[in-house]
Parts: structure tokens; C-alpha cells; sequence
């Protein structure tokens, strides 16, 4: 399901007075997008059987839907249903960033603490991208009522780009950085996005993942006081 933000929405300052900062090229308009559809087209098929394993783990380790939907903000803010495997129990708050809970643990399922650590729990993800909503490497995408991010990152133009698997911040910090330096890193991206910068995006988050490198259960989040 996808829809607009309403023009009585507080997110609703699309790209007013915001210079269009994102580099477009025929890499990122045309190219990006094929690889998207080849590479994730591929993963679908050659992962189904771990997909499969995990969808059946999960029905069996707590009660709930298999997949976590949450809605998330896209390119030029139109709203889609992040996929996620569900990683905590069904009492959880719904449209609550992880940093924001009291107390995340005690949301999270035995499995979910060791789909969180190793990163499966995106793997769905892999949909978002086939269809275009999201692409392998971009801006992570903002939860709808992250007014804070989401503003931030209209000062660099992020919010006119599709949100990404992973991205420049996550490989720069992930859960660790603050909010606006996040979105400095997401501006520092769109401004420089080339085959060569998704590569090495690519393989840092690979190393990242097997490090679990910037993952804070918890974490900051919050805009640096200046």
C-alpha cells in the first residue's frame, strides 16, 4: 500500500526554497535501478530456502505474524510498508523507533536478538527493492512520524531520493550517530552518488555486519545539542 502525505501533514514542506542537491547522472537514474531489479530478483531466488527456514523458525519461536510492516518514508515522501521479520513480540509498540523505547529488550524474542545481531531480520527487505520502493544502497528510510529526521534531511535535499537497504550513514556509524549528522552523511551521498560510492558501501556494510559494527540496541538518535 502506498500513499501521499495530506497537505495538513506537518511533513508536508516537499522541496520549497530546497535546492535539488542530488547528483543525477545516467548511473543513478537509469543503471542504479537495473542493478536493483537483477540483484534483488536474484537474492529472492537464491535465498528462498533461508527465507523459508526463517519464516518457519519464526511461527514456531513466538506467536505473530512472520513479517513486521511499518510505514516508512520514500522518495519525494510517499509513504510504503517497510518489510522486516518480526523481531519482537506483538505487544510492542508499533510506529516506535527502537531508540525510543524504554526498555527494547524486553520486546525482543530470543530469535530476534540473534536476527538483529547478524542483520536477517532486513532480509525482506529485498521485496521493497524489486518492486522500486526502495534500492540496495541509499538513505535509510525515516518512520513517517520521524519529523525530526525527516526535516533535517530536507536541508540536503535526501527526502527527493529512493531510501536505501543501506547507506553512507549506516556504514559511517549506524545506530550510533545523531540525527543531524546523519543526515549530513545522507546529503554527503546524494551529492556523490556514483557506481564506485555504492560499491564501497556495499562492502563496508558487509564488514560492518560481521563486526556488528554501530548496532546500539537503544541508541542515540537524537538531534546533537549545539
Amino acid at each position: 500500500m502506498i500513499v501521499r502525505l495530506s497537505i495538513a501533514h506537518p511533513l508536508w514542506k516537499v522541496h520549497t526554497g530546497v535546492p535539488k542537491m542530488h547528483k543525477r547522472t545516467f548511473y543513478s537514474i537509469f543503471i542504479k535501478r537495473l542493478l536493483d531489479i537483477i540483484l534483488s530478483g536474484l537474492a529472492i531466488i537464491g535465498l528462498s530456502p533461508l527465507l523459508i527456514f526463517l519464516c518457519l523458525w519464526i511461527m514456531l519461536d513466538s506467536p505473530g505474524s512472520v513479517f513486521f510492516k511499518q510505514r516508512r518514508v520514500g522518495r519525494d515522501k510517499v509513504l510504503f510498508n517497510i518489510l522486516k521479520f518480526r523481531t519482537m513480540r506483538t505487544d510492542a509498540p508499533h510506529d516506535v523507533p527502537t531508540h525510543l523505547l524504554g526498555n527494547p529488550e524486553s520486546y525482543i524474542t530470543e530469535l530476534g536478538k540473534l536476527l538483529r545481531k547478524t542483520s536477517l531480520d532486513e532480509l525482506p527487505q529485498i521485496f521493497n527493492i524489486f518492486i522500486g520502493q526502495m534500492s540496495i544502497i541509499g538513505p535509510r528510510p525515516a518512520l513517517w512520524n520521524q519529523d525530526d529526521l525527516i526535516s533535517e534531511r530536507d536541508k540536503y535535499d535526501v527526502n527527493a531520493v529512493t531510501p536505501g537497504l543501506t547507506g553512507w550513514a549506516q556504514v559511517n556509524g549506524r545506530d550510533e550517530l545523531e540525527i543531524d549528522v546523519k543526515a549530513k552523511l545522507d546529503g554527503e551521498y546524494i551529492r556523490n552518488i556514483s557506481f564506485r560510492m555504492d560499491w564501497t558501501c556495499f562492502w563496508m556494510t558487509v564488514g560492518n555486519v560481521l563486526k556488528r559494527k554501530g548496532v546500539v540496541e537503544g541508541g542515540t538518535g537524537v538531534m546533537s545539542k549545539q
